[in-house]
């Protein structure tokens, strides 16, 4: 049987994605005559709807609605994809679509901020995890399913579309986003002070593991081999592709487990093993966490702490650790349903729990301070940046990697204390 892994949370692009894989029928369980009594009141309100309506309706909307509104009271991650929202799901996960470019949930019939992707329209305007979308185009999101709500989030490019925000700590407010044609590059690296080797892997597409060797391989090469660390960076990652998270870990790992899944059959359980060879050759290794990191960015940390191979910094990630399996439905669309749940290699379940990090570094902006009045204008030496903490849980996707990067600062900080460590040790 073939199998190919997908993870993440719904994007208001409608990237989806979840554990896939050819399902045959399910067992055989025995039928109740409750079970036939439940199926003929579905019928009679079906015929009602269909006949007594305000407004003539189809009835493969009444069925579509009826689908999804039992796939969804199961949990948020479960829905039914119509065959236009499937196609455009098997498009999405090879890394390029139209939209906004920001992965969503669904929470008390609101639409919830997971992550927006880098530079994109959500990440240029400041799109935070955790923001709430009540409103979309002054209309209320109470009473819209997911798909409804990603679907009017979806639109032409350069077309406008206005958010409206509820935000903690501040009054709801509006975002005008324009729409553009979302690419995503997955991976994008530099050298911090020409020794310590920043990766950061923004979501998890059929290309990441490639993006990473290609990566390593050219920051060894512009630090002449004399690396001394790596900070591989998962801040605002909503997840992606399992194959990918399971070939990410398995880079850094020369053996053990990377992630299992349990189900509710227990020979339905799968385990992931890494297999010998590690990319940094046993460099100190940091990964940066934080409340926008799900799904497969939270596989790759939980199996990199649990393994002692890297030191986890940042605030805890999201906690999305439920496997979701893609069902094709022949002449139909697809539906999505929950069918496992992932386990750390310690056997931690991620599911609204989320990675702990090792060091608790909470975002910061690092400012130049004021000169004081009177103060010598002349000096040998330049200001220190001094680190100002913003808002509780804010992130600004802007900062990831740039120079005024506190919490990636702090990480190049520790990698150098243990180069130090080290050599010390050595001599």
């Amino acid at each position: 049987m073939k199998r190919v892994g997908f993870i993440a949370a719904v994007a208001a692009t409608v990237l989806v994605f979840g554990l896939q894989q050819d399902v045959g029928a399910a067992p055989a369980t025995p039928n109740s005559a409750e079970t036939y009594k439940d199926l003929k009141l579905f019928g009679d309100v079906f015929n009602l709807a269909r006949s007594d309506f305000v407004e003539p309706v189809k009835d493969e909307t009444l069925i579509e609605g009826a689908i999804n509104g039992m796939l969804t009271s199961l949990d948020p991650h479960s829905n039914y994809l119509n065959a236009k929202n499937f196609d455009d799901m098997k498009v999405q996960t090879r890394g390029e679509f139209g939209g906004l470019g920001i992965e969503v949930s669904m929470e008390n019939g609101l639409v919830k901020v997971v992550s927006p992707i880098d530079d994109t329209p959500a990440a240029r305007a400041g799109l935070r995890p955790g923001d709430l979308i009540t409103q979309l185009n002054g209309q209320s999101i109470q009473g819209m399913t997911l798909p409804e709500a990603v679907e009017k989030m979806r639109g032409p490019v350069n077309s406008e579309v206005t958010l409206t925000i509820k935000r903690k700590g501040r009054d709801p407010f509006d975002v005008k986003l324009v729409r553009a044609n979302i690419k995503i590059q997955s991976v994008h690296s530099h050298l911090e002070d020409g020794d310590v080797a920043y990766i950061r892997i923004s979501s998890f597409t059929e290309q990441s593991d490639v993006g990473l060797a290609k990566a390593m391989k050219a920051l060894k090469q512009k630090a002449n081999n004399k690396l001394i660390g790596v900070v591989l960076d998962l801040r605002n990652n909503p997840g992606g592709l399992l194959d990918q998270a399971v070939a990410v870990s398995d880079a850094f790992l020369d053996h053990g487990e990377i992630v299992s899944t349990r189900g509710r059959r227990p020979e339905d359980a799968q385990r992931y093993d890494a297999h010998p060879g590690d990319i940094a050759n046993g460099l100190p290794l940091v990964v940066l966490i934080n409340g926008g990191s799900a799904s497969a960015s939270e596989i790759v940390s939980g199996a990199l702490k649990d393994h002692h191979r890297a030191i986890l910094m940042g605030t805890r990630s999201f906690g999305k650790g439920s496997v979701q399996t893609i069902i094709p439905m022949p002449g139909h669309g697809a539906m999505r349903l929950t069918t496992a749940r992932y386990y750390t290699p310690s056997g931690r379940s991620i599911q609204a729990k989320g990675i702990e990090p090792d060091i608790i570094v909470e975002p910061a902006k690092i400012e130049l301070p004021k000169p004081k009045a009177g103060a010598e204008k002349a000096s040998a030496k330049p200001a220190e940046k001094k680190p100002e903490l913003t808002e509780e849980g804010a992130t600004d996707p802007a900062v990831f990697g740039a120079a005024d990067d506190y919490q990636l600062a702090r990480a190049v900080d520790m990698l150098r204390g243990i180069a130090l460590f080290s050599g010390r040790m050595v001599n």
